[in-house]
């Protein structure tokens, strides 16, 4: 009927004929919304997969498209009956003679997702926290393990559950898993940077034909492990996306399979690929864990015997160190401005400035330990400030806050 061809297609005798390349982003743009439940964290792993629109040539010798999406054409794709085999003409559809992309059980499924989150708009129910492991997480007999919530005195708590849990009849005494948000995200999202804070695993994950330029992409990943907690959850959320493939919850251990060689896309590298690596080509992070029971039988949660599963990062060091850090950059570049006027533009005083001045010259493994959240349980914000007064060296450093 004229015009360009959606994603998916070429015309061929006046008859749509499927590219295969963009038939599967059509369907990894459904696939993935399905598991994920939401447009715009489908968009944020589109963007950081580098996948882009449609590119075509105008008339005129222009190119066109090959853009990324916007949310708006990611739901006109998600409803395009064009892609069920179907024609719509004056708002009624009817058969196609072209082949569909989507099968029917996926496009129902999308249908009725889309619907649900319309209803969940309209009576404004969306969870602000975006959900960090949706669609990645697995229990130890294969069942997808959905996000769910309970509101409990007013306050909400988020959970991950096996899916049979929410399927099945909830008399029959069902196997499953119940686990906190609160306790596996920092778990997995700990493990992750602990492997963007190594350069040789991101010297493995991005190979340069230049050696010399290494240290690009392991300074960019190491920027990106040590401002994680700055970063806002949909951002961390569409990072984890496109590089985890899923995650696999035991008994004993917590399994991340991830696909390093899409780091160098993350970074903005062009990275070589070796011999034996692709895209595809899948590494397994192991966390080992405890699971025990709580309440109720099916309901888990992660025993803090292991040193990942209590690595959550304290806000407030991480705000102090980043302060510290700014007020010294402030002090060298302020060519002998007094130390009062300096705080004054900071907005505290003489004496609190020089505290935290002096926080910047913690050794690096401290200052490292306390962005991934592996600092001593009892060190708060209140008593790094009061050891502000810390030795240079960096062996009584650690002396003094428990590290040694």
């Amino acid at each position: 009927m004229g015009g360009v061809p959606p994603l998916g297609y070429r015309v061929r005798d006046r008859k749509l004929v499927i590219i295969d390349s963009e038939a599967e982003i059509v369907r990894s743009i459904f696939r993935r919304y399905a598991e994920l439940g939401s447009v715009r964290l489908a968009k944020e792993e589109l963007e950081a997969r580098r996948v882009k629109s449609k590119s075509w040539t105008s008339a005129s010798g222009r190119l066109i498209g090959g853009k990324p999406f916007s949310r708006g054409a990611l739901y006109l794709i998600l409803q395009n009956r064009l892609y069920r085999g179907e024609i719509v003409h004056k708002g009624q559809s009817h058969p196609g003679e072209h082949t569909p992309i989507i099968d029917q059980p996926m496009w129902d499924t999308v249908q009725e997702q889309l619907a649900a989150n319309t209803a969940a708009r309209n009576s404004d129910t969306r969870t602000r926290q975006p959900n960090l492991l949706a669609g990645m997480l697995f229990d130890d007999d294969g069942n997808r393990m959905t996000p769910s919530h309970a509101v409990k005195q007013g306050r909400r708590y988020r959970y991950y559950v096996s899916h049979r849990l929410i399927t099945k009849d909830q008399t029959e005494r069902s196997a499953g898993l119940r686990i906190p948000a609160g306790e596996i995200e920092p778990l997995v999202t700990g493990r992750m940077r602990q492997w963007l804070l190594d350069p040789g695993s991101i010297c493995q994950a991005t190979p340069l034909s230049d050696p010399s330029t290494q240290r690009r992409p392991i300074a960019r990943a190491a920027e990106m492990g040590k401002s994680w907690p700055e970063l806002p959850g949909t951002r961390q959320r569409a990072l984890l996306a496109a590089l985890i493939e899923r995650i696999d919850v035991g008994a004993n251990r917590i399994d991340i399979h991830f696909r390093p060689a899409r780091l160098a896309a993350l970074l903005d590298v062009a990275a070589t690929p070796l011999p034996s690596a692709t895209d595809d080509e899948i590494q397994i992070l192991s966390i080992p864990v405890r699971l025990r029971r709580s309440g109720r039988e099916i309901t888990m949660r992660i025993d803090g015997t292991d040193p990942f599963a209590t690595a959550k990062p304290d806000a407030r060091l991480i705000k102090l160190l980043i302060r510290a850090h700014r007020f010294n950059t402030t002090l060298v570049d302020s060519d002998g401005v007094p130390f009062a006027v300096l705080a004054k533009r900071g907005g505290v005083s003489p004496s609190y400035f020089t505290r935290l001045v002096r926080l910047s010259y913690l050794a690096p493994d401290i200052t490292e330990a306390i962005l991934d959240g592996r600092q001593p349980r009892d060190l708060t914000g209140d008593k790094l400030l009061a050891h502000s007064r810390l030795p240079l060296g960096w062996h009584e450093q650690r002396t003094v806050l428990g590290f040694a």
